[in-house]
């Protein structure tokens, strides 16, 4: 997973902040555009990602810069593919033709949210400082936009601005209900600042098959090995025995397997985790368009990703791999990190 996942994962799609009947005409208007947007959309249903951001520039192109769902796709796969010029270029369209406060908000937000992801990327603060700027920008458009103010949180963290991006989140906290993941994540870093300049595996909540929900900031203090898999992968059935010994041998440490099954049959899953004996937390994603799978940039099966006591990722791997040993580094840390029992407890 790469952090260009945890940024497309925070953002809203452009129309969830519009009320009814403020929405802009999004698709291409020009006859030879639509016939190209089509093909891009079909490589992208089949996750040809390059040729659909090639697909989506050109029916952009052909529409004369004015094919809106172009450009959100170009600002998606852009950021997904590192195209900075591309990304960049289709965020300044939508600014250029947005009307109204919350479409301004919007466009402000989306190029702040491009700025966040080369700054990432290439490390320079003058990046962060550029999407701080947007994201102010897009909060003096609509200052009721909860995803604006927590990426300018983040970007104010990178900034080592502490207060400013404490600020940030605790107004973001104020609006935001206790079940947002986002919220959990932002009572962190009001408390450890540090940790929003850190890789932070994305905050996420998911559903396990006892009924029991679980986000990944209720497992803070603890090391959690995710586990991307699904029945039909023979691959996954093979590191399966493997998968269930990691799960015994760290029993009663500060330390938890979490599978999330890409299969889309409920009930194929559920029969095989009972026949196969898999007693740790499981979830099911639908697929590798569920937003889990999404979150962590889920390509391949079977996949893990090892995430430390702090909600840091820490290691990714493709394939039955080996992670014994860095597992037993992360778990002693999470130990050394747990309060003290006192008597009787």
């Amino acid at each position: 997973m790469s952090w260009r996942s945890i940024v497309l994962a925070s953002t809203w799609c452009l129309t969830s902040l519009l009320a009814p009947g403020q929405e802009q005409s999004e698709g291409p208007a020009n006859e030879k555009a639509q016939k190209t947007f089509k093909e891009a959309s079909e490589s992208e249903r089949k996750h040809d990602m390059h040729w659909a951001l090639e697909g989506f520039k050109k029916a952009d192109k052909q529409d004369g810069g004015h094919c809106l769902a172009c450009q959100k796709k170009m600002i998606k796969y852009g950021i997904e593919l590192q195209d900075w010029k591309t990304a960049e270029t289709a965020a300044n369209e939508l600014l250029a033709a947005a009307q109204g406060p919350k479409n301004i908000a919007l466009s402000h937000f989306q190029l702040g949210a491009v700025w966040l992801a080369e700054a990432r990327d290439k490390h320079k603060d003058e990046l962060f400082t550029r999407a701080h700027e947007e994201m102010a920008k897009a909060l003096d458009a609509y200052a009721n936009f909860p995803d604006a103010i927590y990426d300018d949180g983040q970007a104010l963290a990178q900034l080592k601005q502490d207060d400013a991006a404490k600020a940030r989140f605790e107004q973001f906290v104020k609006i935001r209900p206790e079940t947002d993941p986002n919220r959990q994540r932002a009572l962190r870093y009001i408390s450890q600042p540090e940790l929003a300049r850190a890789r932070m595996a994305p905050p996420f909540a998911i559903t396990t098959t006892d009924g029991q929900r679980v986000s990944l900031d209720d497992l803070a203090g603890k090391v959690v090995l995710l586990d991307f898999w699904a029945t039909w992968c023979a691959s996954c059935r093979e590191a399966l025995p493997h998968m269930r010994e990691i799960a015994k041998k760290f029993q009663g440490q500060p330390f938890v397997v979490l599978s999330v099954s890409l299969d889309e049959d409920e009930q194929k899953w559920k029969d095989f985790i009972v026949k196969n004996e898999m007693s740790w937390p499981q979830c099911r994603d639908g697929g590798f368009t569920g937003p889990v799978a999404r979150m962590f940039g889920v390509r391949a099966i079977p996949a893990t990703y090892t995430i430390d006591a702090d909600g840091v990722l820490q290691d990714e791997r493709i394939g039955d791999a080996s992670v014994e040993g860095k597992l037993k580094k992360l778990i002693s840390r999470a130990r050394e990190l747990q309060p003290p029992q006192k008597p009787g407890q």
